[in-house]
């Protein structure tokens, strides 16, 4: 056989391939194509299902302090981790559960409270998804830590305070771990009860129950402080994942029975905005106390609490409402005739008794006043807080000139003769028509009143924004608003008050709610003497002040008589409640011919919040427009005047007499001003 047909016969198949070769080729493409579409398709199923159960996080990226992540469906942006602490534990704590929550794939930011400014930053945490932490150690005699002074301070303040109301941080989540030692039974883990308690009453939500560290190893549930740091931060990083989930184990909200706890459900991120938070607002409205919540079952009486959360037919509830006003009722007039018809207002020893009662300090404490003696008060005024951060000064800076940052509000009387509806202290100061309690000499008082104010200016060192300027400055007291609250001009030794003012070169402001023109006329010369004019007429005077003495109207005519003929500054101060005295205007006109006065200052009226003296609500409270409206009005019928100053965030403005005006056009072309604006907002 010839060899070569031997091998053209073995090579034949390897022929056959190498020329068929495009068709194997093509094959191969086909299927590769093939198993990449069907690896495409298995991808995107798994990435669906991966989504609709949780958002799945990228990468980790270190910027500035934050752990980046970017998804579709975000229900928790990030976490933030704020800290008081002296010795470094609760930093230590932070460091810890800041590792923890990058491994969940979130950002977290840890923020020293020393250099966090509550005032500009915090109501941001409401509109943003983030979580809030915050690692608070109690100090020395249930005292924040120096570090968490200042935002302690200002949170317990904005939970007393009616202008930022029970909504302010509503859509903020936060959770509260404190740090302290029971062998302090009296302020165990205060600070971080407090935290816990002024965020609720602002309307946060609470996402865990409040965590307790014992640095007493005896007493700790779990052995030791840091053995208690880790079952919170487990209890809390298990919620956190579930809001991270777009779910949520339902947390305390302050409505369940001692000991009886229904709130870990789990439910949409949408539910939980809806009926819960109002519910919890409900009970914010009907409850001021601190929430129940498993953590601290000292704090809460099972009874008192069962009582308030035990089922009630709907049925009964008119009943109890109706028990519970009387009950309230009985109260208040029992106050009242305490207050009014002690008849000698002596004791049993026979002497005076003092002005202030152990139920009237706390009350008046708890409000953030400084009390001084028996009967005097000074308080730390918002705008001086302002200035001393370089911002904006309140309407009497604006008007007359005087910095907010170096003034100071008291009183040498707590006591009034009016129960007005507008009250701004829902009438928890004592009420007379006459001096009958034991007197504290006017030295004394003028002392402790600056020595008061500075201690509480000095509170502000370090205080993020404060300027050091304005801060030496803050400590000279160099103007007194005897306005705080409170009828001043009834204390027997005024005049020997504002002597000592001003022979320290202090200027002086005082106020008094025309019902006592004797007191007026005997009056020594102050810097500018205030006389309230409420309403023009007898009815609505009546309707508004609810003065004690029955001839409350002659009183205040001659009031307004006898600052007529003083010989220095006067001012009439208007009050505008909508509704009740904003129509009176040619009675107001005829008032200001009565008392001439130099200076008119018209103000709407200020909500203080919902009290049972008074049932005064927000539409009684007028818009700016609709009180510089009143003014344009005014000033027309009172030809002797003329619009000086207006102070738009006080929703206030300042007539004044023409003899301060001089020639000029300012006060005409400021009401032409001001009618253009009326025009253009209606």
């Amino acid at each position: 056989m010839d060899p070569s047909m031997d091998t053209w016969d073995l090579s034949s198949p390897l022929i056959s391939l190498w020329i068929n070769r495009f068709y194997i080729y093509l094959g191969f493409a086909v299927s590769i194509s093939l198993w990449i579409c069907v690896q495409i398709v298995i991808k995107k199923q798994d990435r669906n299902l991966q989504e609709n159960s949780f958002p799945k996080a990228t990468q980790d990226l270190m910027t500035n302090g934050f752990v980046s992540l970017h998804n579709k469906d975000i229900f928790v942006s990030g976490v933030k981790i704020f800290y008081g602490s002296q010795t470094g534990t609760a930093k230590g704590f932070a460091t810890v559960l800041a590792e923890t929550v990058v491994s969940l794939d979130l950002p977290v930011a840890i923020i020293n409270l020393k250099e966090y400014d509550p005032d500009d930053c915090l109501i941001e945490e409401v509109t943003g998804r983030n979580v809030c932490v915050f690692l608070v150690a109690t100090y020395t005699d249930g005292r924040p830590t120096e570090s968490a002074e200042w935002f302690c301070k200002w949170l317990e303040e904005a939970s007393r305070d009616f202008r930022f109301g029970k909504t302010y941080l509503k859509g903020m989540r936060y959770a509260v771990f404190g740090l302290g030692n029971s062998v302090y039974a009296s302020h165990f883990n205060k600070v971080g009860k407090n935290v816990d308690k002024w965020l609720w009453m602002l309307g946060a939500r609470r996402v865990v129950s409040r965590g307790e560290g014992d640095c007493d190893v005896v007493k700790s549930k779990h052995g030791s402080i840091e053995a208690d740091f880790r079952a919170w931060k487990t209890m809390f990083i298990s919620q956190l994942q579930a809001l991270q989930k777009g779910e949520r184990k339902k947390s305390c909200g302050g409505h369940c029975k001692k000991g009886k706890c229904e709130s870990h459900q789990h439910g949409s991120e949408e539910r939980e905005e809806g009926s819960e938070e109002q519910d919890e607002l409900h009970h914010r409205d009907t409850e001021e106390e601190e929430p129940c919540e498993g953590s601290s079952e000292e704090e809460f009486g099972g009874e008192d609490q069962q009582s308030i959360n035990s089922i009630v037919d709907v049925e009964d509830l008119g009943k109890i409402m109706d028990h519970m006003k009387k009950q309230k009722r009985e109260k208040e007039q029992q106050e009242e005739k305490t207050s009014l018809f002690g008849n000698t207002g002596r004791n049993e020893d026979g002497e005076r008794r003092a002005m202030i009662t152990p139920a009237l300090r706390e009350a008046l404490t708890k409000q953030g006043y400084q009390l001084i003696g028996s009967h005097s008060g000074v308080k730390l005024c918002r705008w001086t807080k302002s200035m001393l951060r370089g911002r904006g000064g309140c309407y009497k800076h604006t008007f007359y000139g005087i910095e907010s940052h170096r003034c100071m509000e008291t009183t040498p009387s707590l006591a009034c003769a009016n129960k007005c509806v507008f009250c701004w202290r829902h009438h928890t100061n004592p009420v007379g028509t006459e001096w009958r309690w034991k007197m504290d000499q006017p030295e004394m008082i003028l002392k402790e009143a600056i020595e008061n104010h500075q201690n509480m200016i000095k509170q502000f060192k370090g205080v993020p924004g404060v300027k050091a300027e304005r801060f030496e400055e803050g400590m000279m007291v160099k103007h007194c608003a005897l306005s705080l609250v409170g009828e001043p001009i009834m204390y027997p030794e005024i005049n020997s008050f504002l002597k000592l003012l001003h022979q320290r070169q202090i200027s002086s402001f005082l106020v008094t709610n025309a019902q006592f023109p004797a007191e007026i006329r005997n009056l020594k010369p102050v810097t500018q003497l205030y006389v309230s004019v409420d309403a023009s007429t007898k009815e609505s005077l009546k309707k508004i002040d609810r003065p004690l003495f029955k001839d409350f109207w002659q009183r205040f005519l001659d009031s307004l008589k006898a600052l007529a003929a003083k010989q220095q500054r006067t001012v009439y101060r208007l009050t505008l409640v909508k509704a009740w005295n904003v129509d009176e205007l040619q009675a107001y006109a005829q008032l200001v011919s009565l008392g001439n006065p130099d200076f008119i200052e018209v103000k709407g009226v200020t909500y203080c919040g919902e009290s049972s003296a008074s049932s005064l609500t927000m539409a009684h409270v007028p818009w700016h427009e609709e009180v510089v409206q009143f003014v344009l009005e005014l000033v027309d019928l009172i030809p002797d005047y003329e619009i000086a100053c207006e102070h738009e965030h006080s929703n206030c403005l300042l007539i004044a007499h023409k003899k301060f005006l001089g020639t000029s056009n300012k006060g005409s072309f400021k009401r032409f001003l001001l009618r253009q604006t009326v025009k253009k907002k209606r």
